[in-house]
């Protein structure tokens, strides 16, 4: 995500963050619902931690809580074997979570093939998961990459990150000192975390050319 996109997404939780803790109750739903429907908005950890919120829990309105946490944390796939308890999500909401989605599959893997793409997003053909990656995810500039036609992938050099989850931080620390004390940091490391140049070159060039006719995903 880059600078200008960072600031924005700053402002915007800010502005949340200091509406919601002035409210209660069921005046906080509305606020998680633009929240989680905000095109710009990709983290929510700020305002799921506010104490007002978590005393959501345990009342009428806990499952707007389990949203929250579902947005900061989850999937579509999670979303869908828990779609009986959860509010119906509106179209919205949907085309986020399925964003986020790309985001944590790119955590563990820079190259996602097309076929795992499809079945996580329930996309159901080629074009329309094309249409996605550029339309919604590249020029969202939530990741760089690029579609590989031949090979059915969708290379991702960077993708931004997403919050973090319960207890991971301390796994993130755990990992960089061991990395740290067997020297195992080097310029690779940095490439394997910013990409190859062609692949940035290659959203750069892509970004810059007509938008293509928009296929839906399916909401």
């Amino acid at each position: 995500m880059d600078m200008e996109l960072e600031q924005k997404q700053a402002e915007i939780i800010d502005e949340l963050v200091r509406r919601a803790s002035t409210c209660n109750g069921e005046a906080l739903l509305p606020i998680i619902i633009e929240a989680t429907s905000h095109p710009s908005l990709f983290a929510f950890s700020e305002i799921l931690a506010l104490p007002n919120v978590a005393q959501l829990e345990g009342s009428t309105h806990s499952v707007y809580v389990d949203v929250l946490r579902l947005f900061a944390h989850g999937t579509w796939a999670d979303y869908k074997c828990n779609a009986s308890r959860i509010p119906h999500l509106s179209p919205d909401q949907i085309l986020k979570l399925k964003q986020l989605t790309v985001l944590t599959l790119a955590e563990s893997n820079k190259v996602l093939p097309y076929d795992t793409l499809m079945a996580e997003l329930d996309v159901t053909n080629v074009r329309q998961l094309e249409d996605f990656l550029i339309n919604d995810c590249m020029y969202a500039g939530i990741v760089r990459g690029k579609l590989d036609q031949l090979k059915r992938c969708f290379e991702v050099p960077f993708a931004a990150g997403r919050d973090l989850r319960p207890g991971q931080l301390g796994n993130m620390l755990h990992t960089l000192s061991n990395c740290q004390s067997t020297g195992d940091i080097d310029s690779r490391g940095h490439k394997e975390i910013f990409g190859e140049p062609s692949g940035v070159m290659d959203y750069e060039e892509d970004r810059i050319r007509p938008k293509r006719r928009r296929h839906p995903v399916t909401r």
